[in-house]
């Protein structure tokens, strides 16, 4: 895939931002891929090839994260979504979005910065949801300590952490997996990219767990497009109960889980994830969401 990719760049507010396109404009709706923490546009290898087939991809690095900058800034979620935000009008046109991780708790603030922008949202074992997460994403809110003293452990954690939480399905890493893990966590000891990780992940987590919840602002939107919500049942970072229980405050969503996968759906089942997509996508007729329940406090 890496040779076909076409590598983009455009700095907004002062933040160089790199994205990867794949396929062509065509007669779909372009697609927006959002990767997780400390991840990159690598991670979509598996499912991006068939996705392009008939439509636009767009595979953003996030800031701090992959080919994009990392600035002395914030990294908070409501900052990542707005720069995010900034592009896609720029780009111009509604989008899919799909949001794996973190990348789904971006997404969310995304649907809440450009609501008529998102023609339907995809989110993959996403963060955001409810309190509980994986014990080393509370190591890096220790006051301070990944920021300043984690940079050159920075590749090796990335090595250990991606085939840690690949191995806990029933998916093991493959040579291509293990390719791209190198890759990523070359990219991952670039100076700066342990500060950001660390104030990314102060800025939505504390030693209890997660502390955003998208539902604590849903009522913000007026018209919510169409919501697919996907995990895998293996899942040991983010519990897929928090899917669920999302889905079931809302009319309207659709819940699929996926035995035997763990955190990386994309990774460990690319293709029946892949037909998870089409199938909702390119329905010609989706129904949109609306709010079931009160808002969580």
């Amino acid at each position: 895939m890496e040779d076909e990719l076409r590598h983009r760049y455009a700095t907004i507010d002062g933040v160089e931002l790199h994205w990867a396109e794949l396929g062509e404009p065509g007669g779909r709706t372009p697609l927006v891929l959002i990767h997780g923490l400390t991840d990159s546009h690598l991670t979509w290898r598996k499912i991006a090839p068939e996705l392009a087939r008939d439509r636009l991809l767009l595979m953003p690095d996030l800031p701090g994260c992959g080919l994009s900058g990392r600035p002395d800034a914030s990294y908070g979620l409501e900052w990542q979504a707005q720069l995010l935000a900034q592009w896609l009008k720029e780009l111009g046109s509604s989008v899919d979005v799909v949001g794996h991780s973190y990348g789904g708790g971006v997404a969310q603030m995304l649907l809440l910065a450009r609501p008529a922008r998102i023609r339907r949202l995809v989110l993959t074992s996403s963060g955001g949801l409810g309190r509980d997460v994986g014990f080393w994403l509370k190591f890096g809110t220790f006051p301070y300590f990944v920021e300043h003293y984690g940079q050159p452990f920075m590749a090796f954690g990335t090595k250990s952490a991606l085939g840690n939480l690949m191995n806990r399905g029933a998916h093991s890493p493959s040579t291509d997996d293990d390719r791209d893990i190198e890759a990523l966590s070359k990219m991952n000891a670039k100076p700066g990219t342990a500060r950001a990780f660390s104030r990314t992940v102060r800025d939505v987590i504390d030693f209890g767990g997660q502390t955003r919840h998208f539902l604590q602002r849903a009522h913000e939107i007026d018209v919510f497009p169409p919501i697919l919500v996907l995990w895998g049942e293996q899942d040991s970072l983010i519990p897929m109960k928090h899917g669920q229980d999302f889905v079931a405050a809302l009319n309207g969503a659709v819940f699929q889980s996926f035995p035997g996968s763990g955190h990386y759906l994309h990774r460990e089942h690319p293709a029946e994830l892949v037909a998870a997509l089409r199938v909702f996508l390119d329905a010609e007729r989706a129904t949109p969401v609306s709010l079931r329940a009160s808002p969580v406090k």
